[in-house]
């Protein structure tokens, strides 16, 4: 081989190859494009326009005129609105307490194959059909001391002023709220329950374990998901329970059931104070989305891994 033949030789590269780009697996961002534009269209610049009517005064027919952070002081050292706080708090805790262990135990109870058990299924998720306002209604005719069911079963412990009454009206509501919304979580709790591979039983079965053992062992350790998804859920919803509680006692007797929601309901529509209205809306909805975030971060929401399907 002569010079010029080696001089026309191409060299070869010692640079190592150059990886190719990893492909993007599953759908695009740009098909949630549609979805993420109706979410800030009809929820985030709601919510902006709020959290600025929060920093003005506006009485609902006006023009709305900046009074910087007053209606946040006003509001935060309102009474009423510091009693609707507490209000709020007592009852996210007491209906959780009723609803998490009663649609759990249900839930876990419908998994059953038996066919009797479907019959109850059926059954227990008529009040899912029936709206709030229908429920106020039923409900407070129900428990009216004078013509209600206590009269006309002839029972005497029923005949008492449940809405009337401070120290009865919130309990009657955690348990007319239960009533309406246990049916719901405990589907949700039967089809995660179903879930549970029948291998993981016949192991427990076959060790020795009993029906107490294995529903701490196994059937609660594989609901953790379904429990983080249901508390989020009931916990977020009663901070946001309006209409019920509207329709049966619209916040009394005196301020005994004036939670948050019925607060904002009052102070915009009743007292024309649209500034205020807004501060509690803000107040609800920073709120929710701490205990949402909590939740999920307590429940290990980036390990929420699929389960092996049930047979």
């Amino acid at each position: 081989m002569t010079v010029a033949d080696r001089v026309r030789e191409p060299r070869q590269s010692t640079s190592p190859p150059a990886r190719p780009r990893p492909r993007r697996l599953g759908p695009s961002l740009w098909m949630s494009a549609p979805a993420m534009g109706f979410f800030a269209f009809f929820a985030v610049v709601p919510l902006a326009g709020v959290v600025i009517l929060s920093f003005t005064t506006w009485d609902g027919l006006g023009t709305p005129e900046w009074a910087g952070t007053a209606n946040w002081r006003s509001v935060l050292s309102d009474p009423v609105t510091q009693h609707a706080i507490t209000l709020s708090v007592i009852l996210t805790v007491a209906s959780w307490l009723v609803q998490c262990p009663t649609s759990l135990l249900l839930g876990v109870f419908m998994a059953g194959r038996q066919r009797y058990r479907a019959v109850y299924s059926v059954l227990l998720f008529l009040p899912l059909l029936f709206s709030a306002a229908a429920v106020g209604i039923a409900y407070k005719s129900l428990l009216d001391p004078n013509f209600g069911l206590g009269t006309a079963l002839g029972i005497d412990s029923l005949n008492q002023d449940w809405l009337g009454d401070p120290s009865l009206s919130m309990p009657t509501l955690v348990f007319v709220i239960a009533w309406c919304f246990i049916p719901f979580h405990s589907l949700l709790y039967q089809a995660a329950a179903r879930q549970i591979p029948r291998s993981m039983y016949e192991a427990a079965t076959i060790d020795g374990a009993g029906r107490m053992t294995t529903f701490f062992h196994i059937t609660l350790p594989q609901l953790k998901n379904t429990i983080v998804t249901s508390s989020t859920l009931m916990i977020v919803g009663s901070l946001t329970y309006f209409d019920l509680i509207f329709v049966m006692t619209n916040g009394g007797p005196g301020n005994a059931t004036r939670v948050m929601p019925l607060d904002m309901y009052l102070r915009g529509f009743r007292s024309y104070d649209m500034g205020g209205a807004a501060v509690v809306g803000v107040l609800l909805v920073v709120v929710g989305l701490a205990v949402s975030y909590l939740l999920n971060r307590l429940g290990g929401s980036s390990r929420m891994d699929s389960q092996m399907e049930g047979l």
